[in-house]
C-alpha cells in the first residue's frame, strides 16, 4: 500500500491482495498444516514461499505484513495469545547470565513470567520506575540485554518517556521491547521512536469483539526479525487461522473504534471526577497522571480504559455490593472489546512499593450509550 495515503485509507487496504484469491476481497481463512511441493526441486529450493503451515501460510503472512505496515516495522511474528508474543520476544533476546530491566507497571503476567521462568533460566530481573526516563542509564549494567517497556502502564497508566529510554539503550547496545497493546499500533508508534520490538495482544482492540486470542510482535530490522522468527519457530509458536482472520477484519474498523472508545470513555471519566467516593483516578488524559505531558507530546489519543482507586474507608465488601449490582458492567479480565467491563486490581501483589490504600478497579468503557453507563453507575454507587 502506498505510503502517500493517510493511515485511515491504508488500514482499509493493508495485508490484502484480491488478485491472489480470484478477486475475493478479504484473504480467506487458511487452515493448513501440510503444504505440498510441486516437485523435488521446489522442496530443496530455499526460495519456496510456504513450507509448513505452522511456520508460515498465506493468512499469517498477510496479517503479519499488515501489522508491520501499521507499526512501521520490517516484519512480524504471530502467536496464539498476546502473552505468548511477549514471552517469545523475551526468549528471543535473552540468555542465561543476562540482565533485564522491566517497567514496574507492566502487565502482571509479564512480571510473573519474569520472576518464575526467566529467573529459573538464569536471567537477572530488575524492575524500574515507569517515570525514570533518561535515568535508566544508571540501571544499565554490562550484562543488560533488554529493557522492557509498557506505556501507558497496566492499570495505573503511567506514560514512559520512550525516546529518552531508547536513547540510553541504544548508546549501550541494549535491545528495547515494548508492549504497545494500549495504542493498538495507532495511538503511538514505538518503532518510530527507536524501539526494536513492538508487541501487542490482538485480543484487545485489534480483534475488538472479545472473541480472539492472538499476539503479534513486530521487529524493526531484518536482523531482529530473523532472531524473533527463529525463536518462534523453535518454540512451536503458531496462531490459529480463525483468530488471524478475525483480527485482519478488525483492522478495517480499528481507527474508528479507537476514536469512539475515547469519545465514549470521556464523559464516564468526567462523572467519576465528581464523586467523593473516589480517592484517585488513573488515565493518561488527566492532568496530574504520571507522564501526562509526555502523553500529550507523543500520543494522538487515549483508548477506553482507566483506573479508579476508591476511598480507603470502603472495604472490599462495600465495593462488592456496588459492583455486583451494576447492570452494564460485568466483571471480566480483559478490555478493548465492544462491551463495558470492570476488573479489580490487587496492586500490592504485583507492584513494587505500592503504598496506596483502597480498592482499585479498572474500567473498560465499551460501545454502550455513555448516558446509560453513567445512569447505571449513579444508581448503584449509592450501595457503597
Amino acid at each position: 500500500m502506498s505510503k502517500k495515503h493517510q493511515k485511515e485509507t491504508r488500514l482499509m487496504h493493508m495485508g490484502r491482495n484480491p488478485d491472489d484469491y480470484f478477486g475475493v476481497v478479504n484473504p480467506p481463512i487458511c487452515r493448513t498444516s501440510t503444504i505440498l511441493y510441486k516437485d523435488l526441486d521446489a522442496y530443496f529450493d530455499p526460495n519456496t514461499k510456504f513450507r509448513y503451515g505452522r511456520v508460515d501460510n498465506p493468512l499469517s503472512t498477510a496479517f503479519e505484513a499488515a501489522i508491520s505496515e501499521l507499526e512501521g516495522g520490517h516484519n512480524a511474528i504471530t502467536s496464539p495469545s498476546g502473552f505468548s508474543a511477549i514471552s517469545t520476544a523475551l526468549f528471543a533476546f535473552l540468555k542465561a547470565g543476562d540482565h533485564i530491566l522491566i517497567v514496574d507497571s507492566c502487565y502482571p503476567p509479564t512480571r510473573f513470567f519474569a520472576n518464575q521462568q526467566l529467573q529459573s533460566f538464569g536471567v537477572e530481573v530488575e524492575y524500574y520506575d515507569p517515570c525514570i526516563g533518561a535515568g535508566i542509564k544508571d540501571l544499565i549494567r554490562d550484562n543488560t540485554a533488554v529493557i522492557y517497556l509498557e506505556s501507558p502502564g497496566s492499570a495505573t497508566f503511567e506514560v514512559q518517556d520512550v525516546p529518552a529510554i531508547v536513547k540510553e539503550a541504544k548508546s549501550q547496545g541494549v535491545i528495547t521491547i515494548m508492549d504497545n497493546t494500549y495504542s493498538a499500533g495507532v495511538l503511538f508508534k514505538p518503532l518510530e521512536h527507536g524501539v526494536n520490538i513492538s508487541v501487542q495482544s490482538a485480543a484487545k482492540y485489534l480483534g475488538g469483539h472479545s472473541d480472539v486470542n492472538l499476539g503479534v510482535a513486530v521487529a524493526d530490522t531484518p536482523a531482529h526479525y530473523k532472531t524473533l522468527k527463529s525463536c518462534a519457530v523453535n518454540l512451536g509458536i503458531c496462531a490459529s487461522a480463525e483468530d488471524l482472520y478475525l483480527s485482519m477484519r478488525g483492522l478495517r474498523t480499528l481507527e474508528m473504534r479507537l476514536d469512539y472508545a475515547q469519545k465514549n470513555m470521556s464523559p464516564v471519566l468526567e462523572w467519576f471526577k465528581t464523586r467523593t467516593e473516589v480517592q484517585k483516578l488513573y488515565s493518561p488524559m488527566l492532568e496530574g497522571n504520571a507522564g501526562h505531558d509526555i502523553w500529550k507530546r507523543d500520543f494522538t489519543a487515549a483508548n477506553g480504559v482507566f483506573g479508579v482507586l476508591f476511598d480507603h474507608k470502603y472495604s472490599i465488601d462495600n465495593i462488592a455490593r456496588f459492583v455486583d449490582s451494576l447492570e452494564l458492567f460485568p466483571v471480566g479480565s480483559s478490555w478493548g472489546g465492544y462491551e463495558s467491563l470492570i476488573q479489580p486490581q490487587d496492586m500490592k501483589s504485583y507492584r513494587d512499593n505500592w503504598t496506596e490504600q483502597g480498592v482499585f478497579i479498572r474500567f473498560q468503557i465499551g460501545n454502550e450509550n455513555p448516558n446509560d453507563l453513567i445512569a447505571d453507575l449513579e444508581r448503584e454507587i449509592k450501595k457503597l
